[in-house]
């Protein structure tokens, strides 16, 4: 794999509550509403599980994700292709956590900090 290994771990407040945290990050179908600079494979279930593999595109270059860890409050995807690493997300009432780690030519941390911040916006602005 090219690339530089990177990691970044950030945590932010989001005025929104557990489950509408879950709906967002636990339901692959949801990804295309506030992830809006990837694209994702089609036909994306209602729900994450371990094992559950699919991938998304951030221009020409393809992530594959894979479910390692599916908790009611914790998501964890190995990945692969244009970051060979791992994406974990944490979240409760009233807050968010991603950690991130991988070799990629990707700016992961770039990546990382407007995925949160296209979620707090998606949160805010769905009922």
């Amino acid at each position: 794999m090219f690339g530089t290994f990177q990691q970044s771990s950030l945590r932010i407040e989001v005025s929104a509550s557990e489950a509408a945290l879950r709906k967002s990050l636990a339901n692959p179908a949801q990804y295309s509403r506030w992830i809006w600079f990837e694209r994702f494979s089609s036909g994306l279930p209602d729900a994450v599980h371990p094992g559950l593999t699919f991938t998304s595109w951030a221009g020409a270059i393809a992530i594959q994700h894979q479910v390692e860890t599916a908790e009611p409050n914790r998501v964890r995807f190995l990945l692969s292709q244009g970051i060979d690493g791992f994406h974990e997300w944490a979240w409760g009432d009233g807050w968010v956590q991603s950690r991130i780690e991988g070799i990629s030519v990707l700016p992961i941390r770039l990546g990382q900090t407007i995925t949160l911040l296209s979620l707090k916006q998606f949160l805010t602005t769905t009922p």
